[in-house]
């Protein structure tokens, strides 16, 4: 295996297209100290606002971390928070040219209100509804071109449920991206669970995994976890399945064997976007062709890092490495 110095100076420059739901998460802070006498909720001093990259975007922003060069692909609306999300794309010098807007759609924002360093509300304006055809077609084509003109190395979906990704647009990237011989790697939510089939690496978290699969997993009884796992594979047929475990760390399988790796140990501050992390790193680790267990040990490490933050960050390069040297040798 390749030193950890020498995996990680194979990331940089790696062209990998992020497919999927993007966001803006705005956070609202201040200080509580009363009660509103309007209706029993808290009265939030205002003190500051920020708007950060979310979803999609976040993952484009890790792999930007890792020395890569993502391309989000996306679909946004025509709107003030589209203009918000690409003034935060240019200050993030993330490349704007695999998004497009469309007049039928707006652009996501979950806003969190947070008094006392606690989170209050969350107020999210969305569209769930599937992207137009039309849409669909443009996203296409978008992609063909990056990955003809550009050395596309990877595809990552990044599924949020927010209507981008539909169940032909999923299948028609995937067929095209086996083609051309590219990896594609998938975080999945449960409307199109089983859109992705023949992936080289899908990776749900356990809740994912047991809405998707219907089965109950009781982790203390492994073959409950495993048969879940197996009706996974034999419906999508993917090269690997790499699940998040939460504080039991990670699974993946390695043709017929198995490997549980243990969460590294933590104190943990916030595991909002730690998922995005994941799928940036897993994803990195298999174009530098490293083994299935240590794609999912530097996996691990990276989303457990970012919990260690709170809100949704992008994992710090110089930590990785370290904890990685610590965990490889």
């Amino acid at each position: 295996m390749p030193t950890v110095n020498n995996i990680f100076k194979s990331f940089q420059g790696k062209k990998i297209i992020v497919l999927g739901d993007v966001m803006v998460d705005t956070y609202i802070e201040g200080s509580v100290s009363r009660i509103s006498p309007e209706a029993p909720v808290p009265v939030v001093n205002f003190k500051s606002r920020s708007s950060r990259l979310g979803g999609a975007a976040n993952v484009a922003l890790n792999l930007k971390a890792l020395g890569a060069d993502p391309i989000i692909c996306t679909i946004i609306g025509k709107d003030e928070e589209a203009d918000l999300f690409l003034r935060l794309v240019n200050e993030s010098q993330l490349s704007p040219k695999g998004i497009i807007s469309f007049d039928d759609r707006i652009t996501t924002v979950k806003t969190r209100v947070i008094g006392n360093n606690q989170q209050l509300v969350r107020v999210d304006r969305e569209r769930t509804d599937p992207i137009s055809s039309s849409a669909e077609f443009a996203l296409l084509n978008k992609i063909r071109e990056f990955c003809d003109r550009d050395g596309v190395e990877a595809i990552i979906f990044q599924d949020y449920n927010k209507g981008v990704l539909t169940a032909e647009l999923i299948k028609q990237v995937i067929e095209y991206a086996n083609e051309k011989g590219i990896v594609t790697t998938v975080d999945p939510k449960k409307a199109n669970f089983f859109e992705y089939q023949k992936v080289t690496l899908f990776k749900p978290n356990l809740k994912e995994l047991v809405e998707g699969t219907g089965l109950p997993v009781n982790l203390a009884e492994k073959q409950t976890f495993l048969d879940a796992v197996k009706v996974l594979n034999d419906k999508l047929q993917p090269k690997y399945t790499f699940v998040t475990l939460s504080e039991y760390g990670v699974y993946i399988n390695e043709e017929k064997k198995n490997h549980f790796i243990p969460a590294h140990p933590r104190s943990i501050a916030d595991v909002s976007g730690a998922g995005d992390t994941v799928i940036s790193v897993a994803t990195l680790a298999l174009v530098a062709n490293l083994d299935p267990k240590t794609i999912a040990i530097l996996a691990n490490l990276a989303g457990g890092l970012v919990c260690e933050q709170v809100g949704v960050v992008s994992v710090n390069k110089d930590d990785l490495i370290k904890e990685a040297k610590e965990v490889l040798g």
